[in-house]
């Protein structure tokens, strides 16, 4: 389900169902890096969208965690502490972060759930045809491993 008004009422009626939470981890910088950095943060919202359209019903697309790149690991990962505490307080008992930023595998055993990390993949100059094709093969390999990670639960 999406971060949205409306998909919240499905929640509500099912809420038993549904309880992971998908969230891309997302950098922000304005320097030289800009471009580089909105295509990590394009190429990783692409992704879950897919992640989430494929998991209906038992996942809640939040808002994405924006950081800035110059921004300590430790703050980051304080931030993400309490947005997992307010999550769990509400329920949600499974986490799944997308990022392609590399950064965060350094710390992937301070995190609570599931760090995926993909490598990002420039889509600016593909037509539509080309980039689902590659959204769709990234998936393939990624939904298996969404997969056991509940099962192992």
């Amino acid at each position: 389900m999406k971060w949205q008004t409306k998909e919240m009422d499905t929640y509500l009626q099912a809420k038993e169902y549904v309880d992971t939470a998908l969230i891309p981890l997302v950098p922000i910088s304005w320097k030289d890096d800009v471009k580089s950095t909105v295509a990590m943060g394009e190429f990783i919202s692409m992704i879950t969208h897919e992640v989430e359209r494929q998991f209906h019903g038992r996942v809640v697309h939040f808002p994405s965690f924006t950081y800035l790149k110059a921004e300590e690991m430790t703050a980051r990962l304080e931030r993400l502490e309490s947005w997992i505490t307010e999550l769990k307080a509400g329920g949600v008992t499974h986490f799944i972060f997308l990022t392609s930023d590399g950064e965060w595998k350094t710390s992937e055993s301070e995190i609570e759930g599931l760090l995926t990390w993909l490598p990002t993949i420039p889509l600016e100059h593909l037509e539509e045809s080309y980039k689902r094709e590659i959204i769709a093969d990234q998936l393939k390999q990624l939904i298996p491993i969404l997969t056991k990670k509940w099962q192992e639960s």
